[in-house]
């Protein structure tokens, strides 16, 4: 069992597979930008029929390509995701906001291709969804870069200090199990979600049935409601690991965080950024307080206990 365990994570977490797979979305990326390009030809030539809205956006100006070779960069943000996950949570959490930061890139070169540049831009709501997504962008930014700071200033917890404990080996153990499980789960995930926008979009007599599609949501959404599930399993598992508060509110929060995130796709206009921009703020906010909240409990232990 155990030879059978670690070949699976030899196969498809460890770095090695990182790195092959690293090079086959590269390669993948390259020909489905040039693929792109083509098919944009094709209906400029209306040799292309397509009945959905979403999709005849993606296929009238060339800038419009890059949101293919992104959304491959997406889907390897998805495997890091999951390849971090037994290393890290705050990783794992790291990436969930890189990636919904890269949705909103690939947002805004699809939009880019389409905007109108006319006296009353601020009257337009395609051209005031760039504008949010274009400033949501820089926020998000600089948010990520101040959880990535707040992950690396954590005070060490007791238990790394001296060594792992038992509790902790079996909590990293479950961790890769997630990871495993999670690997098939989303990849079929994601093949069922392309037949069927493919369908939708290329298939379907009823224009009016596909026009209701968004291309942006295809995925993602359904991708973070599996995260959801993803981190209350890691709460209820942590517990294994430490009963600690501070950790305990902080994986809660986390779990917060990406609801705010999964409920931003239901949502447009500036209430989608705004969703977007406080769930990563929350999660930010999360960190910094158990930050403090540690500190402040590993500095004076003894005041506490005899308080």
């Amino acid at each position: 069992m155990t030879s059978f365990y670690d070949s699976l994570c030899d196969r498809l977490i460890s770095e090695k597979a990182r790195r092959s797979g690293e090079r086959v979305v590269v390669v993948i990326a390259l020909v489905a930008f040039v693929v792109h390009l083509v098919l944009i030809g094709l209906r400029n030539l209306d040799w292309l029929p397509v009945h959905s809205h979403h999709l005849d956006e993606l296929l009238t100006n060339p800038i419009a390509a890059i949101y293919t070779p992104f959304s491959f960069i997406l889907v390897y943000e998805v495997y890091l995701l999951v390849f971090y996950l037994p290393q890290s949570i705050t990783q794992y959490i790291a990436r969930q906001y890189e990636i919904i930061t890269l949705i909103i890139i690939r947002r805004i070169f699809k939009d880019i291709a389409n905007v109108e540049l006319t006296v009353d831009w601020f009257n337009r709501p395609r051209d005031l969804q760039l504008t949010f997504d274009i400033a949501a962008t820089l926020i998000l930014f600089l948010l990520i870069i101040l959880f990535y700071r707040l992950a690396q200033d954590r005070p060490l917890p007791r238990e790394d200090a001296a060594g792992h404990s038992a509790d902790l080996r079996r909590f990293i153990y479950f961790k890769s199990i997630i990871s495993l499980l999670l690997v098939p789960v989303l990849l079929g995930l994601a093949i069922y979600s392309f037949i069927s926008w493919t369908a939708e979009s290329f298939f379907l007599v009823t224009s009016a049935t596909a026009s209701v599609v968004d291309v942006n949501k295809v995925f993602f959404e359904d991708f973070f409601g599996v995260l959801i599930m993803v981190d209350v399993f890691l709460l209820l598992l942590s517990l294994i690991h430490t009963d600690s508060f501070p950790k305990v509110i902080r994986n809660s929060g986390f779990i917060i965080s990406t609801i705010l995130i999964k409920i931003s796709f239901s949502a447009d206009g500036i209430v989608n950024v705004m969703l977007i921009l406080g769930g990563v703020s929350f999660g930010v906010a999360i960190l910094w307080a158990h930050n403090i909240f540690e500190r402040t409990i590993s500095s004076s232990p003894k005041n506490i206990a005899s308080s």
